[in-house]
Formats: C-alpha cells, structure tokens, sequence
C-alpha cells in the first residue's frame, strides 16, 4: 500500500492517466468536426505557452540553454523528448493501426528501465521485474491482435508510435533527473516542445489559415477547454515525477489503458471482451505492487 507522502504524487500519476484514456474521444470530435489532430495540438499547446508567457514568466529564464552547470542540456533534451512523446502520438494513431500503435507505445516501461539506470542509477529488483512482467502481460493481453503478427513496426506509423513510446520514457526520467528545474518549467517545456515539433509540419503541409478560418465557435471552445484540462495535467504530472522513480511512474501510467478500454465500451459502443478484462486486472495488479518496483538507486 503506498504511503501518505506518495500518496499525492501517485494521485497526479494516476489522474494523468485518466486523462489520456479518454483524451482520444475529443480528438475524434473535433477531427469530425474538420479539425485534424496536428492542428488541435498545435492549438491547445500553443494556448498553453501563451498562458504560461504571460502567468509563469519567471520559468523563461529557467528554460533558457546557457544555464550554468551543463543544466541547458537537460532542458533541451526534455523539451524535445516530451514534444515528440505528444505530438508523435497523435500522428500514429491518426495514420497507424490504432491497436499495434498503442503496443508498441507501451513498451515505454522497457526503455524506462535502461533510461532510469543510465542516468539516475534506479535498479530493478526482483518483485521489479515481476511487475514489469505482470504490466507488458496486460498489455499484451489487451492490446495484441495475433491476426497482425508479431508486435513489430511494419509501416512509418508505428515506428513513430514506438518511438513516441522510447520519447515518453525519457522524458519522464529527464523530467525527474532535472531537479534544478521547476515543476512550472517542466510543465513549460511540455508545452513548448510540442509547439515547436509540431508547427513545422502543418507550415510544411500548407494551407494553415484556410483550416484555422474553418473552425466555428463550438470547436474553438472545445479546444480552449481542451488546453486548459492538458495544460493543468501536465503540471499535475510534472510535480508527480518529482518524487516518483521513474520506473514506477511510468507503470502507473499503464492505467491509462484501462481507462481507454472502459470509454471505448460507454462512448463508442465498443464492448469490452474477456481479454481486455484479463488484462486491466493484470495491469490494475501492477499499479498497486509498483511500490515494490526497484531497488535503492547507486
């Protein structure tokens, strides 16, 4: 049973979790609505920067690369990791096998393990790789359609998907290695890596003032509100992975997928089979051994 004091940063964890699992819902509306997924991200992420421009001001200077120390690098590398983690995403499942995307996306607890050693020293015990085991089972459970083969990329979309997945995993250790920085300034750079990753493409495709001139009122609340529920879930997450192992964190993460099966069966008609039961209870089993995931880091 987690303690009080990991209780909150567990909460956060958890409540970023939820949000993911049902995130893709107003994706979906908005995509029907004309609205892509690049340009929804483009304009809930943007919103946030210009909030934080004008509320966090003094995370600017935290963010800036010539800090003393080497620390700039730190926030380069979390600023772009994190970028790609939300923007690499959208592209995949817009454009890939939703299903093997999401596989190969949740193969971010293996990376996890490799990152988390390379540069904080957390080491896996024994119950750590039962739980790693007991996770990647309900995904697989879950998530494996034995008709497609082996769950390896066989197209762009899912190498993007995958490496959307190795991108979350080293953001979330980068996030907990850069201790210098704020949890604003993490929460920042969440923001502004996938601004910077993700206009590049939509100036390349052309045509941005035609789509955004598209949008009627109801869409444009829908992504106001939208940014403003992303934007208070990065920083609810940023100051979770401050005091949760890395490799614990992104395990709890994992509920994200069961919140997905839960709102595909009451939003989209999409009835939960045995496996995807089998599944959530391996991986809920996961979450609430995590506790008991590594051992004492060098």
């Amino acid at each position: 049973m987690p303690s009080k004091q990991n209780l909150l940063p567990i909460t956060g964890v958890l409540s970023g979790a939820l949000v993911w699992g049902l995130i893709w819902y107003p994706f979906r509306v908005l995509q029907d609505a004309g609205v892509s997924g690049a340009l929804a991200t483009l304009i809930t992420y943007l919103l946030a920067v210009l909030c934080g421009a004008f509320m966090l001001p003094r995370v600017w200077r935290e963010l800036r690369p010539h800090n003393k120390g080497g620390a700039g690098w730190w926030v380069v590398a979390l600023v772009l990791s994190a970028g790609w983690t939300n923007f690499g995403y959208v592209l995949a499942v817009l454009h890939g096998e939703v299903m093997r995307v999401l596989l190969l996306f949740y193969l971010a607890p293996l990376w996890t393990v490799l990152f988390s050693y390379w540069l904080l020293g957390e080491r896996l015990n024994r119950y750590g790789y039962f739980i790693i085991a007991l996770s990647f089972s309900g995904a697989f459970i879950m998530l494996w359609e034995p008709r497609l083969g082996l769950p390896l990329p066989n197209n762009l979309a899912e190498w993007i998907g995958l490496s959307a997945g190795m991108a979350f995993a080293l953001s979330n250790v980068v996030s907990r290695r850069a201790a210098h920085l704020s949890v604003e300034a993490k929460s920042c750079s969440v923001w502004l890596g996938t601004v910077l990753l993700t206009a590049p493409l939509l100036w390349w495709q052309g045509g941005l003032q035609n789509q955004l001139l598209a949008i009627d009122a109801q869409a444009w609340l829908m992504l106001v509100l939208l940014g403003i529920v992303l934007c208070a879930t990065s920083f609810i997450v940023q100051y979770a992975l401050v005091y949760l192992p890395a490799n614990r964190a992104v395990i709890l993460f994992l509920f994200e997928l069961v919140v997905a099966a839960a709102a595909s069966y009451f939003l989209a008609d999409e009835a939960m089979q045995l496996r995807d039961w089998l599944g959530a209870l391996l991986i809920i089993s996961a979450t609430l051994l995590s506790g008991k995931l590594y051992a004492e880091s060098k």
